[in-house]
C-alpha cells in the first residue's frame, strides 16, 4: 500500500485519513536515531538541510532546516525539528560537535516541522524562546497537528506541545559566551507570529520559514505582510541567509528575488480574478501558473495559497 503522507496542507487545514500500523512498523525498523547530517556553513554555525519531502513516517518529519549556533560557553538551537527522533537526531549532532550546554531553543513558528523535536531537549534544562504570539498559536493549533503526527509517525514519536517561556514582542538578544544572537518579531508574513535570528557575529540571517528557497512557499499569515517584511530585511542589508526550507546557505538577493516574484505574482494575478469576478475554486487553477515550473512541490501547495490569498483579498 502507498506510504501516508501528511502534507503541511493536510496539517494546517485538516482533512487526514492516516493509517498508522504501517508507520509504526517502519518506524520500529528504522532504529535509534543517528546524528543529523549538518553542514558548517560560517564558524560556530551549524545546518541540518531538510528533506524536499512532506512529512511520512520513514522521514519522521526530518523536512525543514535546523540550525545550532555555538559560542564560548553555550550553544542555541533555531527549531528543534518535527518529531522526537528529528530532535534527538539533532541533539546527536550537537554532542559531536561541542560539550558545551545548549541553552536556548528558538521556535521560529508554529508549523510543526519545525516545533515538535523540541521535546527532546527538555532534560538539558533549556529556555524555549519564540515570538509573543507563538503560545497561541500552538494552543490553537497544538492538539490538532500532535494528533496528526501521531497517526503518522507513531507512539513515542510526538509528545506535548512546547510552548516558549522567553517571548519576543519586538526584538530581543540571546548571549552565548562572545556571541550575541538578535532576535526579531515579525508582523505577520508566512504566520502571524514568525521569529528570525540575526548571528551578530557572520552577519548572517537564520529566517524560519520567512524565506523559502526552491519549495514552494507555503501562505499561512498575511500576503501583503509577508512581502513588507521581506523588503525590510531587504534594507537592514543582510547578505547570507539560513532559509526554512532549502539549502543550508544562500545569498539572501537571489533568493529573495525569487521568492518575492512568486508572492507578488499571487497578489497580483489573485486580485485581477477578484476583480474580474473569477469564482475561488478557478482562481485556484489559473492564477499564477507562469511559477509552475519554478518551485518543487508547486501542485501541492500553490492552490492553497491561492485559496489563502483569495480570502484575504476579496475584502481589501
Amino acid at each position: 500500500m502507498d506510504e501516508p503522507i501528511l502534507s503541511r496542507r493536510a496539517a494546517l487545514f485538516g482533512g487526514m485519513c492516516l493509517c498508522c500500523m504501517p508507520a509504526l512498523l517502519r518506524a520500529e525498523a528504522a532504529g535509534a536515531p543517528q546524528p543529523a547530517k549538518t553542514a558548517e556553513v560560517s564558524p560556530g554555525i551549524h545546518v541540518r538541510r531538510g528533506a524536499v519531502e512532506d512529512a511520512t513516517a520513514a522521514n519522521y518529519d526530518a523536512i525543514a532546516n535546523l540550525s545550532f549556533i555555538v559560542g564560548r560557553d553555550a550553544v542555541a538551537v533555531i527549531d528543534p525539528g518535527g518529531s522526537v527522533h528529528d530532535g534527538q537526531s539533532l541533539r546527536l549532532a550537537i554532542r559531536a560537535v561541542t560539550q558545551l550546554p545548549i541553552r536556548y531553543v528558538v521556535l521560529s513558528h508554529v508549523h510543526p516541522d519545525h516545533v515538535f523535536g523540541a521535546a527532546a531537549f527538555k532534560e538539558d534544562g533549556v529556555v524555549f524562546v519564540g515570538h509573543a504570539g507563538l503560545p497561541e498559536q500552538l494552543a490553537s493549533r497544538g492538539e490538532f497537528y500532535k494528533s496528526g503526527l501521531e497517526k503518522l509517525l507513531g507512539d513515542g514519536q510526538v509528545e506535548s506541545v512546547v510552548v516558549p517561556t522567553r517571548l519576543v514582542r519586538d526584538s530581543d538578544e540571546l548571549d552565548l559566551g562572545g556571541r550575541v544572537l538578535a532576535l526579531t518579531a515579525h508582523k505577520p508574513a508566512h504566520t502571524v507570529a514568525d521569529l528570525s535570528v540575526t548571528d551578530k557575529q557572520s552577519g548572517i540571517l537564520l529566517t524560519g520559514d520567512l524565506l523559502f528557497v526552491d519549495r514552494i512557499p507555503v501562505l499561512d499569515g498575511d500576503l501583503k505582510g509577508w512581502l513588507a517584511q521581506l523588503a525590510e530585511i531587504r534594507a537592514s542589508g543582510v547578505r547570507q541567509a539560513v532559509p526554512g526550507h532549502g539549502p543550508a546557505l544562500v545569498p539572501w538577493a537571489a533568493a529573495e528575488d525569487a521568492q518575492r516574484r512568486y508572492l507578488t505574482a499571487l497578489l497580483d494575478e489573485t486580485r485581477a480574478a477578484i476583480a474580474k469576478g473569477i469564482p475561488i475554486e478557478e482562481a485556484a487553477t489559473t492564477v499564477a501558473q507562469s511559477e509552475r515550473d519554478k518551485w518543487q512541490l508547486f501542485d501541492s501547495y500553490h492552490g492553497r495559497n491561492v485559496l489563502e490569498a483569495y480570502r484575504r483579498l476579496e475584502w481589501e
